[in-house]
């Protein structure tokens, strides 16, 4: 990935809609050329996904962000409960971002319910139940002040 990349990627992942014509002119290329790095880019698995956002008041008012924090257990074989933990919380809809942590906590979780019955049913379900599971936290969100996932990009000064 040289600069012109970067460029590129920094521009793209805050509006995959926009032109590669638009584009070409931030970073001086033809749109053609931008076209031809953004394919190169998606094939060498850079870019992972191009997805749409929704708004969440718009398509469910009431669903709430559940911010968890849990320990697991450390006894008989931690890496087994850890990786089956890992594939639950990855395969699981409502789990939006899931973290192995250090510090206090093995995990931190991001969790999307429809409303706090929805939220308090998935808890019982896959921490509760959970006998390697030790403690879990839930902090709830009270305002979105920022979510993303765009990386910040710097130009590396690397080769054009």
């Amino acid at each position: 990935m040289d600069r012109i990349d970067r460029k590129i990627l920094n521009i793209y992942q805050f509006d995959t809609r926009r032109i590669a014509e638009s584009i070409g002119e931030q970073v001086g290329l033809s749109a053609a050329a931008v076209q031809r790095r953004l394919k190169r880019l998606r094939a060498d698995g850079v870019i992972a996904a191009e997805t749409a956002v929704l708004d969440k008041a718009s398509v469910g008012p009431s669903m709430v962000t559940c911010i968890v924090t849990l320990s697991m257990a450390a006894v008989p074989a931690p890496a087994a409960h850890l990786d089956r933990f890992r594939r639950q919380m990855t395969d699981h809809p409502m789990v939006q971002q899931c973290y192995h942590v250090t510090g206090t906590y093995d995990f931190i979780v991001i969790v999307i319910a429809g409303s706090m019955e929805a939220y308090g049913a998935f808890a019982r379900n896959w921490f509760e139940s959970n006998e390697h599971v030790t403690r879990f936290d839930t902090h709830v969100a009270l305002e979105r002040v920022k979510v993303g996932l765009s990386l910040p990009i710097e130009d590396s000064g690397g080769p054009r």
